[in-house]
Formats: structure tokens, sequence, C-alpha cells
């Protein structure tokens, strides 16, 4: 039996929170949040006890795991106190807001001696888990194209409104584009340079498009788009063009999975839908604890979080400069 204690009690927090109460091997033993009215509600909700300060939940010795929910740019500090507690740690994506944040949570869980999961949930989304396995099994060819999509119904809204604060949120490529570009290292390998194009700090930042171009090591193009603000509320959608055929994904479509190979005589191009089923934040966390229970790896460690979070900084460099950028390392 794992004890768990969530810190924050917001979108993420709560999607992991009931995750957790839904495994037969965890004890969600509390939330934590400076706002102790929304902890009170997420712990009523899941059968555990509400803290304002996050510290006094680390600092319980019945508490296995923490589970870091808090805007991007405190995730270092409460990596930290975590690790100091020698407490296993899970840590919503992205893993930090700079690299050199990112290196420091590698190094202080690396001294500490525990474990790191980073949430990088889309992994876990069957659609592209199984594209991922038609890729890996070699059933598209040599990949040349790879065009991305990822769109939500409007700007975020939350705790000081800090989406909107670049210097806490890194904007629209590290917090959502962050999701595909995991996705993409994950399946395809690594990426050598990204050029990038935004609206960042135009006249509509709240409303920010960002359009990315990337040149992966096996020389294939990804073209990958984000949006805050998408008619029709929140979508996402892939395209894989490849020697032997084309997947093709789109959450908007009643049946979102189609593969398209080359006809054979006799035959013809065959359609296969993936019907969402199991939550992917339920099969994110429990495979997590899982890994714990068993003494593994985890899925996602801290540095697949970190390479993750190389692309996404590149992207923002490649904005800022209006040049092409070099992802560190590769």
């Amino acid at each position: 039996m794992l004890n768990v204690g969530v810190v924050g009690a917001g979108t993420m927090g709560t999607a992991h929170a009931h995750a957790y109460a839904r495994l037969p091997n965890v004890r969600l033993v509390g939330i934590a949040d400076t706002d102790l009215e929304k902890a009170k509600r997420l712990a009523d909700a899941t059968g555990s006890t509400a803290l304002s300060q996050a510290e006094e939940l680390i600092s319980r010795p019945d508490i296995d795991v923490i589970d870091i929910c808090l805007p991007t740019h405190l995730h270092r500090v409460y990596v930290e106190k975590a690790a100091a507690a020698k407490k296993q740690i899970f840590c919503e994506k992205p893993l930090a807001r700079t690299l050199a944040d990112g290196q420091a949570i590698l190094d202080v869980v690396e001294k500490a001696g525990v474990k790191l999961g980073v949430g990088h949930v889309v992994r876990f989304f069957p659609e592209y888990a199984q594209a991922r396995a038609t890729v890996q099994a070699g059933h598209l060819g040599e990949i040349g194209v790879i065009r991305t999509s990822r769109g939500g119904g409007g700007f975020p809204t939350a705790w000081k409104d800090w989406y909107a604060n670049y210097a806490w949120s890194g904007g629209l490529a590290l917090d959502l584009m962050i999701h595909d570009f995991d996705w993409l290292r994950w399946t395809f390998g690594p990426i050598e340079r990204v050029y990038a194009k935004s609206t960042f700090r135009r006249d509509f930042n709240r409303e920010e498009y960002v359009l990315a171009t990337l040149r992966l090591k096996s020389g294939a193009i990804a073209h990958m788009e984000g949006t805050w603000l998408q008619a029709g509320g929140f979508a996402t959608s892939f395209e894989i063009a490849g020697s032997q055929g084309m997947l093709t994904y789109d959450s908007r479509e009643v049946r979102p999975l189609v593969t398209v190979t080359p006809p054979t005589p006799g035959s013809a191009g065959v359609a296969v839908p993936e019907a969402p089923g199991e939550s992917p934040y339920l099969k994110e966390i429990r495979a997590f604890v899982e890994a714990l229970d068993r003494g593994q790896p985890v899925p996602v460690d801290g540095r697949e979080g970190y390479e993750s979070l190389k692309i996404a900084l590149a992207v923002l460099e490649s904005i800022e400069t209006g040049r092409p950028a070099r992802v560190e390392g590769e």
C-alpha cells in the first residue's frame, strides 16, 4: 500500500487525485492547496484530508509519494522539498520552466535516491499509443512527414492567471504543445533543430498561436500547430506519412483513427477506428504506482521529461530570435 499526497487542487490535481482514489493499492492521504476550500472540496470527493500548506503534507512520515500539480515555475522548489523528505515524486509536465531548473530537478532526485515520474499523459492516450506501435512495427515504412495539431477551446485561467504570465508558464509551446513534442520524440526519435513562429507579444497574446517545423535526426520533418483558441472546442489531430502508407487521426471525427495503405490487388485501404476507453490519466497514474510497487523504472522518468523540455525551449528560442534553433545535446 502506497500513501500519496497531492500538492495542488486545480485541474490536474483533481485528475490525479481521482486516479489515485480508484487504485486498490493506494491510500490518498491528503490534498494540499493554498486555497483551502478548493482542497476541501477535492478531499471530500476523494476521501482524503485537506491541508493549506504543501510543506505540512510533504513532512508527514506516513506519506510515500508526493504528486506535484502546481504551476510550472514552482515545480523545482517543490520537487526539491519532496526529495529532501525522501518521498517518491510524480510531477506534472512540463518538468520545469528552464533547463537549469530541469537539470537541478534531475540532480536532486538522483542525490536523494528517489524516483521521479513526469506527467506526459499523451503517451497513454490509445490513439497516440496505437500510432506509435504502428510506426515502431514498420507498417508505414520510412517516415517522411509528420503533422500534429493541438488546440484549446479558449485561453485557460487559473491561480493568479499564471498561464498568461510568460515567465511562469512559457506560453503555449511549453505548456500545451510539449505534449506533442514528447510524443514526437518518443515515437520517431531525436529532434535536431526547430523553426517556429508565434503570435506571442502581438495584439492578441491570450489567443496565442504557434506553428513549429522540426527536423528529426532520421531526416523526417514534423509540422506542429498549437492554439489556445480553436473553434469548436479542444481538439487534436495527427498525420503520419511514410513510404508504405499514411496514418491519420482527428479527435473531431466520429471514427477518429484511420489507417490508409496503398491498395493491393483485390483489396482496398482499411479504416481502423480506436474508441476511447479507460481514462489516460488513470492509466498514467496506475503505471507509475505499479512501477514503484515492483521496484521497476517509472514509465516516463525525469530524464524523459528533460528531453521534452529541451525541445519546447528550443521552440521558444526560435520564436524569440526569429531564427532556427538547435535542440541542446542533439
